[in-house]
C-alpha cells in the first residue's frame, strides 16, 4: 500500500438547527492513496456527503462547524484552509463531481465557458486558451462533436452528457484527489457503465485518487479498492472490497448485502430489507448506533459504544460481536447472507 495522498482522522461535524444540534459526523477516519478508489457507502443521512464537503470547505459555517479532526494532504492539514503552497485546494488539488448535474451547472452559461472558468481562476489561463482546453476535456470525456457541444447550454445536454461535462470540469486542473458524489444517480444502466469506465480510464491515466460516494453496492464492487461503511455519522466497518463483500464484520454491512439483488444460483432471490429507521442524531444512542435495528443486538450494545476491532490487514469494524467473550459465530451469519458480486 503506497503512502496516502489524503488522510482524514477523527473528523466530527455538527449543525445548529432550531431543534437542537445535529451531530452529523462523529469521529470518521480514512486514508486514500494515489491511483486507488475508496468507496463510502451507507443509507441517506449517514454523513457521507457531509464528510467530504467538510474536507472541501463546502459546509456553511454557521450553522455547520467542524468540531474535531484533521485532513492531512501532502503533510498539511487542509481543514479550514483555502490554499496550500499558493494553490487552491478546492478545484485545484481536490476536484468534485456533484450529485445532480442538472442543478450544479449554471443554466445561463454555455458548457465550454463553465469548464474554462475553472482553468481561468485556478490556473491563470487566458479565455481563448481555457476554452480550447475545455473542448479537449469534453473530447477526453467522450462527448461527440466537442467543438459544437462546448457552445451549447446545459438544457441542450442529456443527463449522461451533463455528467460527463461535470467530470470534465472536475478534472480540468488535474487534481490529485477526485470526489465523486453519486456520479451515476438517475442514469440508466448503460450510461452508468460508461461513466464508471470513464472514471477508471482517467484514474489510470492520471494516477489520481478517487473517493466514491454511492448507495449502489454493484458500483462499489466494480470500482472500489477499499470500502468505508458509515452509519449514523460513524464508521462501522472499513476494509478491502473483498473483505466487505465476502467477510463482512458488521451486521449493518451484512444487512446492506442482504438487500442487494443477486443472480447467483442457490441464494434466495428474495430481498431482505433492514427494518426500522436510523437513530435521531440530535441525541445519538449511548451505545451502538445500529443497536435498535440489529438482529444480533445484546445489552452491552445498548449501553456502551463498541471499540474498533481489527479483523485483518486494513480490515476493521465496530461491533461487540467480535469481543473475545462473545460466542456468536460471525462466519455463520456471513454464510447465511451469501456472497455478493
Amino acid at each position: 500500500m503506497s503512502e496516502p495522498i489524503l488522510s482524514v482522522s477523527d473528523l466530527a461535524v455538527e449543525f445548529d438547527t432550531y431543534g437542537g444540534t445535529v451531530q452529523a459526523v462523529r469521529g470518521v477516519s480514512f486514508d486514500v492513496a494515489p491511483g486507488k478508489t475508496l468507496a463510502i457507502v451507507g443509507e441517506s443521512g449517514c454523513g457521507k456527503s457531509v464528510t467530504v464537503q467538510s474536507i472541501m470547505g463546502l459546509i456553511p459555517i454557521p450553522p455547520g462547524r467542524i468540531t474535531a479532526g484533521t485532513a492531512m494532504m501532502n503533510g498539511v492539514n487542509i481543514i479550514g484552509r483555502k490554499t496550500v503552497n499558493g494553490e487552491d485546494i478546492r478545484g485545484g488539488q481536490i476536484g468534485m463531481i456533484f450529485q445532480d448535474p442538472m442543478t450544479s451547472l449554471n443554466p445561463t452559461m454555455n458548457i465550454g465557458n463553465q469548464i474554462a472558468e475553472t482553468l481561468i481562476v485556478h490556473r491563470g489561463y487566458s479565455k481563448r486558451k481555457a476554452f480550447n482546453r475545455a473542448i479537449e476535456l469534453l473530447d477526453l470525456t467522450k462527448i461527440p462533436e466537442p467543438e459544437k457541444r462546448a457552445k451549447q447550454y446545459p438544457f441542450e445536454f442529456s443527463g449522461g452528457m451533463l455528467q460527463r461535462a461535470m467530470i470534465a470540469m472536475a478534472i480540468a486542473c488535474e487534481p490529485q484527489v477526485l470526489i465523486a458524489d453519486e456520479p451515476t444517480t438517475a442514469l440508466d444502466v448503460t450510461i452508468q457503465a460508461q461513466i464508471l469506465d470513464l472514471l477508471a480510464d482517467l484514474q489510470r491515466e492520471t494516477n489520481m485518487a478517487i473517493i466514491l460516494i454511492t448507495h449502489d453496492l454493484g458500483v462499489v464492487a466494480r470500482m472500489a479498492d477499499e470500502v468505508l461503511v458509515m452509519y449514523a455519522g460513524q464508521m462501522v466497518e472499513h476494509g478491502g472490497v473483498d473483505d466487505i463483500f465476502y467477510n463482512s464484520g458488521h451486521p449493518y454491512t451484512m444487512g446492506l448485502r442482504a438487500a442487494m439483488p443477486t443472480n447467483q444460483p442457490g441464494i434466495d432471490a428474495r430481498l431482505t430489507p433492514i427494518d426500522g429507521s436510523p437513530p435521531d442524531l440530535f441525541h445519538p444512542p449511548a451505545g451502538c448506533g445500529y443497536c435498535a435495528r440489529c438482529p444480533h443486538a445484546m445489552q452491552i450494545c445498548v449501553d456502551n459504544p463498541p471499540p474498533t476491532y481489527t479483523l485483518g490487514e486494513r480490515h476493521e469494524t465496530r461491533c461487540w460481536l467480535h469481543h473475545p467473550d462473545n460466542n456468536t459465530q460471525v462466519e455463520g451469519i456471513n454464510k447465511a447472507v451469501g456472497s455478493s458480486p
